[in-house]
C-alpha cells in the first residue's frame, strides 16, 4: 500500500481534516447516494470470484488505518478494567494479561511462563544462549535489543535520566530509582533473619549470603571463595600486584578504593566514625565496630581448643599459639623466637640495656 498522507515530504493535515469534514457533510446531505454505493459494495463483496482479493484488501486496509493512528494518536481500544487506551486490538489484548494474570507461553524447560511472545521468546535465550543483537563499536552480543542500546551509552556517554533532588544523572532508569531512595530513606528490602534493611535487591542478595555462607565466587588462582564478585576482583589483585588506587600527598597505592580513602584520613586526621557511648572517633567503622565491645562486653571469637572468648580477633590469633606452639617472632640479635611481638619488643629492650651498661 502507499505511503499515507503524513508520512510524506510535505503533508498537509489539514486538507486530510477537510476531506474528512467534506465526507460527514455528504453522509448528511445525500444520504440515499450514501446507501446506494454501500449497497454496490456488498453486492461486490457477496459476488466476488475471488474473496482471497478481499480479504487481502481488508488486510491491507487495518494494516492502513493502524499506520494512520500513529500520526493521529488515536486510541479506539481501552480496558474495560483499568481504562488505559491503545491503538491496536493486539496490545489491548496483551494488557488484559495482566488483571486476568493469563500466560499463554509456557517455556518447557524451566517451566516460567510469559503473558506475550516476545518475552517468552527473549527468555529462550537464556537457555539457547543466543545473542542476536551486537555493539558495532566494541563487539559485546547482548540476548536483547533493549541491553543493547542500555550498553551503546557507555560509548555515547547518555545519562537520560536525572535525579529531581540533587540533578545526578544516570543511563539507566533502574539505576535512578536506586539513587533517589538515597533521598527518601526507603528500604524496600527488609532481611528476616537479623532486621536489616537495604535499598536494592543486590544489596539485599549479597547480605543473605552471610547468613546461607555461600560462596559463589572463586579464585581460579588460589581457589578461596568470595560471596561479593567485587571482592573477587580485589582479591585477584594480590596476585597480579595490580594497585590502582595511589595517594595524591605521598605516592602510596592500594588495592581497593576503600582502602585509599582510610588512608587519606591519615593526611586530612578525619575521624567520622564516633562511639555514641564515650564519645571517642575512628577513622575507619571496623575499628569503631570493636571499640564498642568494649561497652558491650561481646566477646564473638571463641578459641576452638579451650573455648576462650576474645573481642578481637587478633586476640584470638595470639592466643591460639599457646596451643600451637608457635612462635613468628625472632630477635635479630640473639635468634631467640617469641609468640607475641610484645614479648619480642620487651626482649630486645634487654638487649639495648646492656649494651648502653657495656657503654
Amino acid at each position: 500500500w502507499k505511503l499515507c498522507e503524513p508520512c510524506r515530504e510535505d503533508p498537509e493535515p489539514l486538507q486530510i481534516k477537510e476531506e474528512q469534514e467534506e465526507i460527514c457533510i455528504s453522509h448528511e446531505e445525500e444520504p440515499l447516494v450514501l446507501k446506494e454505493e454501500t449497497e454496490t459494495f456488498m453486492f461486490l463483496f457477496h459476488n466476488s470470484p475471488d474473496p482471497e482479493i478481499l480479504e487481502q484488501e481488508e488486510s491491507e486496509h487495518s494494516k492502513l488505518n493502524r499506520h494512520l493512528r500513529a500520526h493521529t494518536g488515536e486510541k479506539p481500544y481501552f480496558c474495560a478494567t483499568c481504562g488505559k487506551r491503545f491503538s491496536q486490538m493486539i496490545h489491548l489484548r496483551k494488557h488484559i494479561r495482566i488483571h486476568t494474570g493469563e500466560k499463554p507461553h509456557p517455556c518447557s524447560i524451566c517451566g516460567n511462563k510469559f503473558n506475550d511472545m516476545s518475552a517468552f521468546k527473549s527468555h529462550m535465550r537464556i537457555h539457547t544462549g543466543e545473542r542476536p543483537y551486537s555493539c558495532s563499536t566494541c563487539g559485546k552480543s547482548f540476548s536483547q535489543m533493549i541491553h543493547l542500546k542500555i550498553h551503546m551509552r557507555v560509548h555515547t556517554g547518555e545519562k537520560p535520566y536525572f535525579c529531581a533532588t540533587c540533578g545526578k544523572r544516570f543511563s539507566q532508569m533502574i539505576h535512578l530509582r536506586k539513587h533517589i531512595r538515597i533521598h527518601t530513606g526507603e528500604k524496600p528490602h527488609p532481611c528476616s533473619i537479623c532486621g536489616n534493611k537495604f535499598n536494592d535487591m543486590s544489596a539485599f542478595k549479597s547480605h543473605m549470603r552471610i547468613h546461607t555462607g555461600e560462596r559463589p565466587y572463586s579464585c581460579s588462582t588460589c581457589g578461596k571463595s568470595f560471596s561479593q564478585m567485587i571482592h573477587l576482583k580485589i582479591h585477584m589483585r594480590v596476585h597480579t600486584g595490580e594497585k590502582p588506587y595511589s595517594c595524591d600527598m605521598c605516592d602510596k597505592r592500594f588495592t581497593n578504593l576503600i582502602n585509599l580513602k582510610t588512608h587519606i584520613r591519615i593526611h586530612t586526621g578525619e575521624k567520622p566514625h564516633s562511639c555514641n557511648i564515650c564519645g571517642k572517633t575512628f577513622r575507619q567503622n571496623s575499628t569503631l565496630q570493636t571499640h564498642l565491645r568494649i561497652h558491650t562486653g561481646a566477646k564473638p571469637y571463641s578459641c576452638s581448643t579451650c573455648g576462650k572468648r576474645f573481642s578481637h580477633i587478633k586476640n584470638l590469633t595470639t592466643h591460639s599459639r599457646i596451643h600451637t606452639g608457635e612462635k613468628p617472632y625472632t630477635c635479630s640479635t640473639c635468634g631467640k623466637n617469641f609468640s607475641q611481638l610484645t614479648h619480642l619488643k620487651s626482649h630486645m629492650r634487654i638487649h639495648t640495656t646492656l649494651e648502653n651498661v657495656a657503654e
